[in-house]
């Protein structure tokens, strides 16, 4: 104990060399992490998050990387026509990242207003940007999209009822958009 060496980051140069990326909750946490790599690899990244301060502050840091900020409610069909659009007509990879928990309540206790968000922003505003972006992909016979789950999405003890459906839901979609879009060069993945 004690004598591991500390984590470091290790950056793979050019990586991501001409290739635009679309990061969704790029404004903290893993959606920054991801949009932040992606850069730092040589790609451009639209970078989505619903806080305009926190996309500013990224961008304002992270000066010299090719960060395209672009402030809005993802689950909107303008917001995605402003990601898509901030894009340039490529999309080479999409990482659906933002999301919400909800209070761990069991269904009984869960709101309309609640489970309506908690869809909205886990699922509704996912399938909204993956549907906007796989024609393009589908034209260039390549693309990626990683959809971030969790726990919940794989059992039914790691959050409340809203948020466990939501990710269940997140694992679908992949599974199926694998599926339909693997023979034409796409990949879906779910982490």
């Amino acid at each position: 104990m004690g004598t591991e060496a500390a984590w470091q980051e290790t950056i793979t140069s050019g990586r991501f060399s001409g290739k635009t990326v679309i990061v969704t909750g790029a404004g903290s946490g893993i959606g920054q992490a991801t949009a932040l790599r992606v850069a730092k690899e040589g790609g451009k990244v639209i970078a989505a998050d619903i806080s305009k301060e926190r996309l500013d502050t990224l961008v304002a840091e992270n000066t010299g990387l090719d960060l395209v900020p672009v402030a809005g409610d993802i689950s909107t069909e303008e917001t995605v026509a402003a990601v898509v659009a901030a894009a340039g007509g490529r999309v080479d990879a999409l990482a659906n990242v933002a999301g919400i928990m909800d209070k761990f309540a069991p269904i009984h206790e869960v709101d309309d207003e609640t489970w309506d968000r908690v869809f909205r922003i886990n699922v509704t505003a996912l399938m909204r940007l993956t549907r906007a972006v796989v024609p393009l992909m589908v034209d260039a016979g390549t693309g990626s999209v990683v959809n971030i789950t969790s726990e919940a999405g794989l059992r039914g003890s790691a959050a409340g009822a809203a948020y466990t459906a939501s990710k269940h839901a997140v694992v679908g979609l992949t599974k199926n958009s694998a599926v339909m879009y693997g023979p034409k060069g796409l990949r879906f993945n779910a982490v």
